[in-house]
């Protein structure tokens, strides 16, 4: 194999692929990167770069001028690193035997690579469900993720679930603390149906970004063998789904509050950080809300306190509610608008949070429910 590329997509493709693989593989060959230099779909001449741990695939094109075509595998994470830190020049690849050169400007490395025979067979991709804006499922998929568990003893929190219906598709996530829902119309195949499957998270989240980054058009395939394809521009990746029940989650939403309070949600957000400086990680964030007025606190006797005030729109009567300041803010962050809507019930009931647009009404589509912390007494 002899052929010539561009380093930015190279290195693009490599980190995109590496991304994926296991940090400890059972057998090397699975912590390889498969390198295929020929003609793709007969378009003309492309580097295609893959990955496979037999959970997750990644496959990504690179334009490349090839002298001579080939396949080869190498360490994925140690390419990844190599072509991150290539000058901004052509990089060009030669496999001779079992070395690999890779030359770009005045640096040169030799690796060894490991036997292309040995590498796993890629999946094919399941049946087309249906097609998505790319920005708006890259922006639900990451507003949700941050709701997921990543305890591995918890299958079915470690997902996000994925529901099919007619016009509108669902994504869920909940790691027992909180839970994230955004829904967003599409038009899937009619021949899908009402569907629901279990992703994991993670991998959703890692694809999502980048496939939704290109603004393009992403494809979501379902297979009945228990895989979920995502494909767009000149990447696609494939993950086999968990096999896991999801908690019964809507009995959990509330229908009714008795107070509200609409915040700005930077300045809600900065508070928090500050006031959360005295305290030891993960300890409660207090909110104490009156008529015009938010006044957060943390901290105590034993340790550094502080307290900052915030203007709020409030209805209902004071009460003072307690929450993780990490879930808090991750929920902020996640609204992805200006102001947001804060509802709840009493001090130990789940709250809710909800975007809020620009002409001041709760907007519809994702919501963020959070349970409070237990106050002291």
């Amino acid at each position: 194999m002899k052929i010539r590329v561009e380093r930015d997509g190279l290195a693009d493709a490599v980190a995109w692929v590496a991304r994926s693989l296991p940090s400890r593989p059972p057998v090397p060959v699975l912590g390889g990167v498969l390198l295929d230099a020929g003609a793709e779909d007969g378009s003309g001449d492309a580097l295609t770069v893959s990955g496979f741990d037999y959970e997750v695939s990644a496959q990504c094109g690179v334009p490349a001028t090839i002298a001579d075509g080939g396949r080869a595998l190498v360490s994925g994470r140690l390419l990844a690193d190599i072509t991150k830190a290539l000058p901004n020049h052509p990089v060009e690849i030669a496999v001779d035997g079992s070395r690999m050169t890779i030359s770009c400007g005045s640096a040169r490395f030799s690796l060894p690579t490991m036997p292309v025979e040995d590498y796993p067979q890629l999946p094919t991709m399941p049946q087309l469900a249906g097609e998505l804006p790319g920005e708006v499922f890259g922006e639900a998929v990451t507003q949700v993720a941050v709701a997921a568990g990543k305890d591995d003893t918890l299958p079915m929190l470690t997902g996000v679930r994925l529901e099919i219906g007619e016009g509108k598709l669902t994504l869920v996530a909940t790691d027992r603390f909180r839970l994230a829902m955004r829904e967003f119309p599409w038009e899937p195949n009619e021949t899908l149906g009402e569907v629901s499957v279990l992703v994991p998270a993670k991998t959703l989240n890692d694809a999502a970004k980048t496939l939704g980054a290109s603004g393009a058009k992403v494809e979501l395939s379902l297979g009945n063998d228990g895989l979920l394809g995502l494909s767009g521009a000149t990447r696609r990746t494939t993950t086999r789904l968990l096999d896991a029940d999801f908690p019964k989650y809507r009995q959990l939403l509330p229908t009714e509050h008795s107070a509200a309070a609409v915040i700005g949600v930077d300045a809600l957000v900065q508070a928090i950080k500050r006031v959360s400086l005295v305290a030891e990680r993960g300890t409660q964030v207090r909110l104490e809300f009156v008529d015009a007025g938010l006044r957060l606190s943390a901290g105590g006797d034993d340790e550094g306190s502080a307290e900052e005030e915030l203007p709020v729109e409030y209805t209902g009567d004071p009460v003072t509610i307690a929450f993780n300041p990490s879930y808090l803010l991750e929920g902020l962050q996640a609204v992805r608008t200006p102001r947001a809507h804060l509802s709840f019930t009493t001090p130990s009931r789940p709250a809710l949070l909800k975007p809020v647009d620009e002409d001041g009404n709760v907007a519809p589509g994702y919501l963020y429910l959070l349970m409070p912390v237990r106050l002291p007494g």
